[in-house]
């Protein structure tokens, strides 16, 4: 059972977002066998239509699906309190004879169930402590709770819920485009705006020889990893050699950085256009590097019309890091792969550019010249989560 999170304060439209979790649901869930998804009352059944389903392997799955708000998993029964006794005793009765003390917490969503929500945890409160006569009953403090919810089509009877993943349902917030480096940042910063309903388009810029091919695979690696909570991906890998050797040729050492940000933005937009994205995402946090100050930003965001969603603007590196253990991009993340950001990097990388300045150093390049270069040589990569790249 799926309990829905901000999906319930929709209006008009909340049969849309259902609609679409359901189908989000359905899709992660496919690898792991047949199963009858719906929708009732604020919670989504997901119930196994074969019995050699793996229902450990879907449980795992629905925890990441966004726009869940906590999860379970339970023993439908008949709606009687000798079934739901039954129930609880041979689904929950391990954990149950471990605890100190316990509770019946119900629910009856069926108001034509003839008991109410305390009568029918009195009674089934009384017939568990009878058959567990060694486990207290507090129900105020308990060391265990079972719940049982009396519904449309069945009683179901449950432990303590897991709290999902949140959000919302991944592609209700639209397309955006993120540049995906081999980084800690830029994964979590795909990870938040998919956590608000945003299907993404990857894009990593790839400078072979100066970055390895295991560098490329790195963040193949760190897409595949965060297809777990946005479903398949797309890696649109750059080639952005010729573009930073000609930076390197032209450009005063100080503007190395700027100039190739400013590079990544333009060609980010481009690929954005073709994948329908209406904004750009990056892992950028203020004042992390000196190509992350006020005044660099601006410079590199002013080549791009399309919106810049910089989620980790104003969280400090530690908050940034829990997020990457927690969604799993920590470890591969620190490989020791370099990406195309350490290629050819200032000395004394200037902090307060000036967007005149950096036009006038691009004036002495082919801007355009180079981009379309990149772009006819930029290769799509899927990636799923289950059978990696293809």
């Amino acid at each position: 059972m799926l309990k829905l999170g901000e999906v319930v304060l929709k209006g008009l439209n909340r049969s849309a977002f259902e609609n679409r979790l359901k189908s989000n649901i359905a899709r992660r869930v496919r690898p792991y066998g047949s199963f009858d998804i719906h929708c009732a009352q604020s919670t989504i059944y997901v119930e196994p239509r074969q019995a050699d389903c793996d229902v450990d392997g879907a449980w795992e799955a629905c925890q990441a699906v966004f726009g869940i708000a906590s999860l379970c998993r339970c023993r439908p029964c008949g709606k009687t309190t000798d079934e739901i006794f039954r129930a609880a005793v041979d689904y929950l009765g391990d954990e149950l004879s471990l605890a100190k003390s316990f509770k019946v917490e119900s629910k009856r969503a069926d108001k034509g169930f003839p008991m109410t929500s305390i009568q029918l945890s009195q009674e089934i409160g009384g017939r568990l402590h009878a058959a567990f006569p060694q486990v207290a009953v507090d129900v105020h403090h308990p060391d265990y709770t079972v719940y049982v919810e009396v519904r449309e089509q069945a009683a179901y009877v449950h432990g303590p819920a897991l709290p999902g993943a949140g959000g919302l349902p991944t592609g209700m917030g639209g397309r955006a485009a993120l540049l995906l480096s081999g980084g800690i940042d830029s994964p979590v910063a795909g990870y938040m705006m998919a956590k608000r309903g945003v299907e993404l388009e990857c894009v990593h810029f790839f400078s072979y020889p100066y970055t390895s091919e295991r560098a490329r695979e790195k963040v193949l690696e760190l897409a595949r990893l965060l297809t777990r909570y946005c479903g398949r991906l797309t890696v649109d890998v750059v080639s952005f050699t010729k573009i930073q050797e000609a930076i390197r040729d032209q450009c005063p050492e100080n503007y190395f950085t700027i100039i190739m940000r400013r590079f990544m933005m333009r060609i980010a937009q481009a690929i954005a256009a073709d994948h329908g994205c209406k904004a750009l995402v990056t892992g950028e946090n203020l004042g992390q590097v000196a190509s992350q100050t006020m005044e660099a930003m601006a410079v590199t965001g002013a080549v791009v019309d399309l919106p810049v969603f910089q989620p980790l603007i104003g969280m400090d590196k530690e908050e940034i890091v829990t997020i990457a253990r927690k969604i799993g991009t920590l470890e591969t993340s620190i490989l020791p792969y370099e990406d195309c950001c350490t290629v050819f990097t200032p000395r004394h990388p200037k902090t307060k550019p000036s967007r005149r300045e950096a036009e006038e150093i691009e004036a002495k390049m082919d801007v355009e010249g180079l981009i379309a270069e990149a772009l006819a040589n930029t290769e799509k990569v899927t990636v799923r989560y289950h059978g990696g790249s293809c």
